[in-house]
């Protein structure tokens, strides 16, 4: 049974406006190395919870329980569904147009969508140059301070653009193909989570996996254009 819109612990609707800039990406598979330019966006502050979840689409597929824990268990694809679904229930233009198991993205729709990777990881550093945006363990549930499990959002320290939970806790889903010729269509995943070795935790950490994959770690967080 869906929830009562009153009573949702609404965090995913609260996004901090991000300016234009360029970030660049690195990959230690691949030893590349390459600038993306990124225009201005939104991001939510914090990943979407299990009672936001909850409330768009009547389902809880988390392991873990509790209204303000990021929603985790959920496909890159449940992810897709959900901006759609959000954006439909507020009366804005969906982002995606899904055929089966095809999916494109309108660039010009003010829906919900998910954050690109470059999006992501310039959100993350946040002006910042090094690995992390603060001392990993005051910004971040991981495998040496969560006491192996997922946490509320929020209970770490924010970057200094007010995001929480950029690193740690779960894992975030981004729009992008990893790597195609290798990969097919394995997309990429941002953040590390709290299961995670401090190493993975940084902003340059990129992983992937197939969009149909679930686990306790992965969950994600909510843009959108202009």
């Amino acid at each position: 049974m869906r929830g009562n819109v009153a009573d949702v612990i609404d965090t995913s609707r609260v996004m901090v406006s991000i300016s234009a800039g360029r970030v660049q990406l690195t990959d230690r598979r691949t030893e590349r190395r390459w600038s993306v330019e990124v225009e201005a966006y939104r991001l939510a502050t914090f990943p979407v919870t299990q009672a936001e979840y909850a409330q768009v689409t009547g389902e809880r597929p988390s392991a873990s329980t509790g209204d303000r824990r990021p929603v985790e268990s959920v496909s890159w694809w449940d992810a897709i569904r959900f901006c759609n679904a959000r954006s439909a229930q507020e009366g804005l233009r969906p982002a995606y147009r899904v055929d089966g198991e095809h999916v494109d993205w309108d660039v010009a729709a003010d829906g919900y969508r998910l954050p690109t990777e470059a999006e992501w990881e310039y959100a993350c550093r946040a002006g910042t140059t090094g690995p992390r945006y603060g001392p990993l363990d005051d910004i971040a549930w991981y495998r040496d301070n969560s006491g192996g499990h997922v946490h509320e959002v929020g209970g770490r320290q924010p970057n200094a653009w007010g995001l929480y939970d950029m690193l740690g806790n779960v894992w975030d889903w981004c729009w992008d193909v990893y790597d195609a010729q290798v990969y097919g269509s394995y997309r990429v995943l941002r953040g590390g989570g709290w299961f995670d070795e401090h190493w993975s935790c940084r902003a340059s950490v990129r992983r992937r996996s197939h969009p149909t994959f679930t686990v306790d770690d992965v969950g994600f967080r909510l843009a959108r254009s202009g």
